[in-house]
């Protein structure tokens, strides 16, 4: 699904200019370009780089501030930023009047002939030039000249430091297939660290990944500061001990050791305005109506028995619910989400709706009451109409809801969108609907199952998903064509953490089949081809290494 607005003609117009592409891709850089244009020869940088940028319309400007993103200037500071491990000198200066012709780096913006996050990329004799249909589109093509740079300008420290760089010259004329490019990370069953989660940011920013749901509360544990209720972090982020082994094999056996943590407030906007200066927008994930207890844990009184209740210690899921008959969950999940919409300027936000048992529900007068009182058919609806109350409260303060595939069940709230991992009907369903899904099915996109032989891998919840069947995935359904099909935003990659409890875990997890996803959301389906692609990883693999990035290898 290429992007269908203004600019297209102009592009296509451009690619006929250019001439057709060659069949394989001569610059290596992944996700692979639409068009690329080899030159003869390359240019070399050394000694002195300047690297210019169109200065901003006139007007104050202000300072970064979360979830603002990066401005063509900032943009140029990034791009410096990558030579600061070699002995050129680098500085960024705002492009003087004709500036065009000059040597360098030139930074530019053409919204009228490139959709925001498109790019060209020419690397002539003298100087380079980045046009971007917006600083967005700008910073694109700067992760596509990054990676025509020697990977190791990306090593923490550099012993002996490049004094020269050569650059192939030619080039790129680029966009995304899709607008919703997306990672996610669960870290309410296992806690990582701020650097990490912004190494996972710069990792995504690199491949052109543009999402990142960040799942913040579960039956485990309640990772997000909300100071108006500081139970919920007090009691619900820290669980007496967890599960050894697998979830679904009893007897169950755990490690005695109390686990937990979360992040505050400032912690977060680190995070949000770290993740916006790389055009990363976040998307926080409250868990609701199921998936609770941990919440239920501080707060017994929002559970249909009244608790106790305890933060689960295992994996699965759990009867103990929020309770959809009484009015101070909804004050209470309300009080949430504005500190939650105070922090993340996200325009959705994922409230999760999946796996909700409704036992407590069918034995519990108040749920039954709200049944007869708003005229539902039953328990699914119950768990409908509590969907729909937080969607109304959320688009009543400019908010759209996402949700798991399971918020069909019992009739869907107007504006919501569907995110499909049970297989791919849940967004079938809902593009047939008339609303936009996001396809993460379990069969191609949970880098929680295994990569490999069992036997020779870490303890992962099971399923096998390998690099070539996420590289095979293409997010439209079939079943779906012309407006449907455009409803489909895009896909993304799910990292839950039951049984990984590491940074380094993680990155083995999701890496390389973060990449071959990063892929088939940004190129065009007419550009797949899984032996090149493998070509490209082998050398990109030496950047990985720099980087210090615990990926996967067939040979684990």
């Amino acid at each position: 699904m290429i992007q269908k607005n203004k600019h297209i003609l102009p592009l296509l117009l451009a690619l006929l200019l250019w001439g057709c592409a060659p069949p394989e891709q001569p610059f290596g850089i992944i996700p692979r370009p639409v068009q690329t244009e080899p030159g003869r020869g390359s240019l070399r940088l050394s000694g002195t780089l300047t690297v210019y940028h169109e200065q901003a319309a006139p007007g104050p400007q202000a300072s970064l501030s979360p979830g603002q993103e990066a401005s063509l200037g900032e943009v140029a500071v990034y791009l410096a930023g990558l030579f600061s491990r070699t002995a050129i000198e680098t500085t960024v200066r705002p492009l003087p009047p004709r500036g065009r012709s000059r040597r360098g780096i030139i930074l530019g913006l053409d919204p009228e002939g490139l959709p925001e996050e498109g790019y060209r990329l020419e690397i002539g004799r003298r100087r380079i030039l980045i046009t971007g249909g917006s600083a967005r589109g700008a910073f694109y093509g700067v992760q596509s000249l990054r990676q025509l740079l020697p990977p190791e300008m990306e090593a923490p420290l550099a012993a002996a430091p490049l004094r020269e760089v050569r650059l192939p010259r030619g080039r790129i004329l680029d966009y995304p297939a899709f607008e919703y490019r997306g990672m996610h990370l669960d870290v309410a069953r296992h806690f990582f660290p701020v650097a990490f989660l912004k190494k996972y940011i710069d990792l995504m920013a690199l491949h052109k990944m543009n999402h990142f749901h960040w799942h913040l509360t579960e039956d485990q544990g309640w990772r997000i500061e909300i100071k108006g209720l500081p139970r919920l972090t007090e009691v619900g982020a820290w669980r007496k001990e967890t599960l050894v082994g697998h979830g679904g094999r009893p007897p169950f056996e755990f490690d005695g050791i109390p686990y937990g943590g979360y992040y505050t407030q400032e912690e977060i906007r680190e995070v949000v305005a770290y993740a916006a200066a790389r055009f990363v927008t976040v998307i926080p994930e409250i868990e609701m109506p199921g998936h609770a207890t941990a919440a239920l844990a501080s707060y017994p009184s929002l559970g249909c028995t009244g608790g106790p209740y305890e933060v689960i210690t295992r994996w699965g899921v759990f009867p103990d619910v929020f309770c959809a008959g009484k009015e101070e969950v909804f004050v209470f999940l309300e009080e949430v989400l504005t500190e939650v919409m105070e922090l993340f300027p996200s325009k959705r936000i994922h409230i999760g709706g999946d796996e909700c048992p409704k036992t407590r529900w069918k034995e519990c007068p108040l749920c039954q009451q709200r049944i007869a009182t708003e005229g539902l058919a039953g328990e699914d609806e119950l768990q409908a109409f509590f969907i729909r109350r937080i969607e109304a409260f959320l688009r009543s303060h400019g908010r759209r809801i996402i949700g798991w595939d399971e918020i069909l069940e019992g009739g869907l709230a107007p504006h919501a969108t569907v995110m499909s991992w049970r297989g791919t009907q849940g967004g079938i369903q809902a593009a047939q609907m008339g609303h936009q899904a996001i396809m993460t099915p379990g069969s191609h996109c949970y880098f929680d199952h295994y990569q490999a032989d069992p036997d020779t891998q870490p303890l992962a919840i099971g399923g096998f998903t390998d690099l070539e069947k996420v590289y095979s995935y293409h997010p439209v359904p079939e079943e779906l064509d012309g407006h449907q099909a455009d409803l489909i935003l895009g896909a993304q990659g799910n990292v839950w953490t039951e049984y990984i409890h590491t940074p380094e875990h993680v990155e083995y997890m999701a890496y390389p089949r973060a990449i071959a996803l990063a892929e088939r959301v940004w190129s065009p389906d007419t550009l797949r081809d899984y032996a090149d692609f493998l070509l490209r990883l082998e050398r990109h693999k030496k950047r990985l290494d720099h980087l210090n990035v615990n990926y996967f290898t067939p040979s684990d």
